[in-house]
């Protein structure tokens, strides 16, 4: 459904690099997977002290990159100490030699992260609960009352 004049919908593939590219540079779809994966490649722990700045390739190669990290003053000793196994795990992600080194920038501590991750859906008093089976209880699919059933949990919690 693309229209020829640039109007209306586009497919997102075919503009992602072009937006990506400008808001990360030119390395910007590697960086963006740290960004984005950062607490799982490091941990909880580490990600809550550091952040991944930039990621410097050396004059065209794609692997040996310096990763330029933030760090708080009191996690930088950490930092430091643990780098072989940050390394393994950053190129470990990455699939391949990625990253070389890292280069700690020392800076106030990392703002929060918000948490997107869903919340536990609350359990449901015996009435509602009662009441929520009851009226999946006709539908002959499974599966599609299971989820009927946890969208229920989820409104009516």
């Amino acid at each position: 459904m693309n229209s020829p004049s640039g109007f209306g919908p586009q497919r997102l593939g075919r503009t992602l690099n072009a937006v990506a590219g400008k808001a990360l540079g030119k390395d910007g779809m590697a960086f963006g997977a740290l960004l984005t994966d950062w607490a799982a490649i490091v941990g909880g722990r580490l990600a809550e002290q550091t952040s991944p700045l930039k990621l410097a390739f050396p004059a065209g190669r794609r692997e040996n990159a310096v990763l330029h990290v933030r760090v708080s003053s009191a996690a930088a000793l950490l930092v430091q100490h643990e780098e072989p196994q940050i390394l393994e795990r950053i190129n470990s992600f990455m699939g391949y030699r990625a990253v070389a080194r890292l280069k700690l920038v020392h800076a106030g501590p990392v703002l929060p992260q918000k948490n997107y991750a869903m919340k536990p859906v609350k359990r449901l008093d015996p009435v509602k609960e009662r009441e929520l089976t009851m009226t999946v209880e006709p539908i002959e699919n499974e599966e599609l009352r299971a989820v009927l059933e946890r969208l229920g949990r989820a409104v009516v919690g």
